[in-house]
């Protein structure tokens, strides 16, 4: 049985990455792979009883310090000579260099890591990628948009990475009548727009602009930001200052998310730059009308005629502008604008498309490195003709 083992920062708390790591797991330990999740800290919160349940391994290397924990470095290393996995899948940024520089001390067959976001961090994340550049086997990243700056600061070679897009279980997000009416009564809504955004609490989804934006919008408007972060109480009180206290709800981190896109009319996305956004996956399978920034990582979701609706970043009127347009249309039309949304998903991110671009990948690498080592063999380059799309 082959054997992949997934190491990410943490899953107590479930983000896009995480939730894409949770999927690959569940996905290839029900095609009959074994595999074992590896979190550099925490405890798994809810997460790690459902992936023991679904017959995955759940070890936390319970680092308190960082990457300067020695601690969680001599537990990995033990791990991974004791229970010799085929290959170590590291995502994000900390988790890849520890899996990088643990090579050395414990040699593994496959090493594989994934670019989530195009943000390329400060000069120490860009040096420990540049130094460590002849660990990986294979760099992947979700989308072109989510490599692109890597490239560009030399942290990638072009030969050796492959975009392998996120998945979801399409099935899954199937638009519920029924939920949707019970959901809008526990929420008191009768004929209100409701606009949905899902996302951490953070700079980066720019919260901010999305309140300046939903202020100029009719006071039927109602808006649910599903999420949490540092910037709650930022976000609480500036949304007091303008007055939508009545009309907006922070809903917090939502471990189930189907009920709130059953119950919207629309989705909203306002972030400054996105890797590729599992967000934005979900609304498009839920089939709800999308509204987005103008940003790499989110215009590969939409469909080819829909790309020039997005709108510039940090900019509040032009985003209420579209916001206003969607509401303005007839059931129909957002109808036809949620389905184009959909029907790109259903033919690019599918999970099960995607858990076969995975298993593709890595089978082809464990046929050309058949004993673990401490260096990427130098038979084990991807080739431009690889590029997974």
């Amino acid at each position: 049985m082959k054997h992949v083992a997934y190491v990410i920062p943490a899953i107590d708390r479930i983000g896009g990455a995480e939730k894409q790591v949770i999927r690959l797991a569940t996905g290839l330990a029900g095609r009959g792979w074994k595999v074992s999740v590896i979190a550099l800290a925490g405890t798994g919160g809810e997460i790690a009883p459902k992936l023991n349940l679904a017959g995955i391994g759940f070890r936390s290397l319970e680092m308190r310090k960082g990457l300067m924990d020695p601690c969680g470095w001599i537990r990995l290393h033990s791990w991974i000579r004791q229970n010799r996995p085929d290959i170590v899948h590291a995502h994000l940024p900390h988790a890849s260099l520890m899996a990088r520089w643990s090579r050395l001390a414990a040699p593994m067959r496959i090493l594989v890591d994934t670019i989530h976001s195009p943000a390329t961090g400060g000069v120490l994340r860009r040096l420990g990628y540049r130094m460590s550049a002849a660990l990986p086997d294979v760099v992947t990243a979700v989308s072109r948009a989510a490599a692109d700056p890597w490239l560009s600061a030399g942290m990638v070679n072009e030969e050796r990475l492959a975009i392998i897009f996120n998945g979801i279980d399409i099935d899954s997000w199937k638009r519920d009548d029924t939920l949707r009416k019970t959901f809008r009564a526990k929420l008191r809504l009768t004929n209100e727009f409701l606009w949905l955004s899902v996302g951490r609490l953070d700079p980066v989804k720019d919260h901010a602009t999305l309140l300046r934006a939903f202020r100029k919008l009719p006071s039927e408007a109602r808006l649910v930001i599903a999420g949490d972060g540092h910037l709650r109480d930022e976000l609480l009180s500036l949304a007091q200052e303008l007055g939508l206290s009545e009309r907006v709800q922070f809903a917090g981190f939502q471990t189930e998310v189907l009920p709130w896109m059953c119950a919207a009319d629309g989705f909203v996305l306002c972030s400054r730059w996105e890797g590729l956004p599992i967000s934005l996956l979900e609304a498009g399978a839920s089939r709800l009308p999308a509204v987005i920034t103008n940003i790499p990582g989110a215009r590969e979701v939409l469909p080819d005629f829909q790309r020039d609706q997005a709108v510039r970043c940090r900019d509040a009127s032009a985003l209420a502008a579209r916001m206003q347009a969607v509401m303005s249309m007839s059931d129909l039309e957002r109808l036809d604008l949620g389905m184009g949304i959909y029907k790109s998903v259903c033919e690019r991110f599918n999970l099960d498309a995607v858990l076969n671009q995975w298993e593709n990948l890595y089978d082809q690498q464990l046929d050309k490195n058949p004993q673990p080592s401490r260096f990427r063999t130098l038979t084990s380059s991807l080739g431009r003709t690889f590029q997974l799309q």
